[in-house]
């Protein structure tokens, strides 16, 4: 990794250790959706995903389109595809042998 890169990761990482970010985004990663979509999907308020898509937007991780009055947010493919890839290769190869990273919540 490139020295000076802390402040980056930390903020992405920040990003995507949010669990309504990365519900978020994972309900982007199939299509392309409005905020009220967004909300129906999560079972959330408009207010709390539009908060939450907030810093998504500034770190670049979705895009927005204006579509009528609807906006439209897409997810950062080039980005997050590979990232998600890694984090699921991660956890068949590793995590469910036996892995201590996947803990019961409950």
């Amino acid at each position: 990794m490139k020295k000076g890169l802390t402040k980056i990761c930390y903020r992405f990482f920040t990003n995507l250790s949010n669990p309504t970010r990365l519900a978020t985004l994972e309900q982007l990663m199939d299509k392309s959706m409005s905020v009220n979509e967004l909300s129906v999907a999560l079972g959330q308020e408009q207010s709390m995903i539009s908060h939450n898509l907030k810093p998504l937007l500034e770190c670049n991780l979705v895009t927005i389109k204006k579509q009528g009055k609807k906006h439209i947010y897409t997810v950062n493919q080039e980005t997050l595809s590979p990232i998600f890839d890694a984090i699921q290769n991660h956890a068949e190869k590793f995590c469910l042998s036996g892995g201590k990273c996947l803990r019961d919540e409950n």
